[in-house]
């Protein structure tokens, strides 16, 4: 009986546990900024495979120093700012007519601090609230059927070819007479595709999004704020470790996102880099622990800040 037991811990650390350290990625790219903070996000392993029915309840925190503000068109000169974010969420994999899948509901909660210029006048803001919560659905059409725990036991990642599409709800905290905000007070739009590759301890991974945005129609109060949809490339270089420990070291870049307030375009179009690396650890069957950071590298508009992470993550059913 205790030969059967830690194999079967082994199996849950060394497979189910790769894919379940991937979704804190996802939740905790739910930052409180404008769109550029899909655009900006580093998400590995967000098409790998699972058991179908399994749960996943994820916790976690992030840290961001720098030009942190939700829009980068605002009218602000020598901006400072911190903010701590707080993540909640609950995700599930999915039987999606023979093919894996999952959903992903995100509630986020920010604390901002940011001083600043406007019109060469210091201002300051202390602000916190919820951000807008999101709602992401995904599903694996090539090389991630879906499986049962027994099924799973056998399975072995070759290629993934994926698709998936987060909306956020604009319910957050919003001040229409505020230039600085938590929630942004429009829907936004990602659809994305994602391609993953495991070759023997090593996996690449590439993904492609866009992210469309409706019209705020109460910008500073009875101003009609537009952007223009954002498009964003990421990569990821992962490293398998023994036991279910995974390491990446991740990449995206993004563009577009100029803005017009009453028809008024702005000069914010954002060609932006950013690098970051990720560190996945399962402590047991239920429970892993997730490490991540990544910075601004080159950046034209908005964007140009430092992040650090931890996620906490436990999970249960599907046969576990």
């Amino acid at each position: 009986m205790r030969r059967i037991q830690i194999k079967k811990n082994n199996f849950i650390q060394a497979g189910v546990g790769k894919f379940i350290a991937a979704i804190a990625g996802l939740t905790l790219s739910v930052f409180f900024q404008n769109g550029s903070a899909w655009a900006q996000s580093m998400e590995p392993r967000t098409y790998s495979n699972a058991p179908v029915g399994m749960n996943f309840l994820i916790s976690g925190y992030a840290y961001q120093q720098g030009d942190v503000l939700l829009d980068p068109s605002l009218p602000l000169q020598d901006v400072k700012a911190t903010a701590h974010t707080a993540i909640l969420a609950f995700s599930r994999s999915l039987d999606v007519w023979g093919k894996s899948g999952k959903i992903n509901l995100l509630a986020p909660y920010a604390w901002l601090s940011a001083t600043g210029k406007l019109n060469e006048e210091g201002r300051s803001r202390n602000i916190s609230g919820f951000a807008d919560p999101g709602v992401s659905f995904a599903v694996n059409l090539y090389g991630a059927p879906a499986l049962s725990f027994e099924e799973f036991k056998s399975y072995r990642q070759n290629t993934i070819v994926g698709v998936s599409l987060l909306t956020t709800i604009p319910v957050g905290q919003y001040d229409s007479d505020k230039l600085v905000n938590v929630g942004t007070n429009r829907w936004s739009f990602k659809p994305e595709v994602g391609i993953s590759q495991t070759l023997g301890r090593w996996t690449f991974e590439f993904a492609g999004a866009a992210i469309f945005f409706t019209e705020n129609d109460e910008f500073l109060g009875d101003k009609s704020r537009k952007q223009e949809p954002i498009y964003s490339f990421q990569g990821h270089l992962i490293y398998n470790f023994p036991r279910g420990i995974w390491a990446a070291l991740n990449a995206t870049y993004y563009t577009g996102g100029r803005t017009s307030i009453d028809g008024v375009k702005g000069d914010d179009l954002q060609r932006n880099w950013r690098f970051g690396a990720t560190l996945t650890v399962p402590i047991n069957i239920h429970n892993s622990v997730k490490f991540y950071a990544n910075t601004g590298v080159m950046t034209r508009v908005g964007g140009d800040f430092d992040l650090v992470g931890v996620a906490w993550q436990y999970r249960w059913g599907g046969g576990l």
